[in-house]
């Protein structure tokens, strides 16, 4: 099954591109980087700043979440509604301009997928083996 915007649920999630848009902790709101660990109810997402690197786990619940496909399913998927959420929010005075999540992926085609947390609250093998036309039914 290809990984478009209407799939990504159903995919796993670890090694993509990811923005926190939305979250009941507002200092994860805005949040990016790459998720590195997917579990039932949380997402680790491995943060870049000043050189060093961090892992945040963030709740699922609670939470909306921006990724950013970087194959071929973003040149099938560059129409209307595929734009950053954030993409047009001005930084805050003072700080550095934020780059999208997939800024280190320069020169492909970017699709936007924004996805509400809860639905995301299952086992990552159980979302991708009993939905839709997986093999592994």
């Amino acid at each position: 099954m290809a990984l478009t915007p209407e799939t990504l649920p159903r995919h796993e999630l670890n090694g993509l591109p990811v923005r926190v848009v939305e979250s009941d902790d507002s200092s994860r709101v805005g949040l990016e980087g790459r998720v590195v660990i997917e579990t039932t109810k949380t997402l680790s997402i491995e943060v870049r700043a000043d050189g060093e690197s961090r892992v945040v786990m963030v709740p699922k619940s609670g939470s909306t979440f921006e990724f950013a496909i970087t194959d071929d399913a973003a040149d099938l998927a560059k129409g209307s509604g595929t734009a950053s959420k954030l993409a047009d929010t001005e930084p805050a005075a003072g700080s550095e301009e934020r780059s999208s999540p997939a800024a280190d992926c320069a020169g492909e085609d970017v699709a936007y997928v924004t996805v509400d947390g809860s639905r995301l609250l299952s086992r990552p093998a159980r979302r991708t083996e009993t939905n839709g036309d997986s093999p592994w039914q």
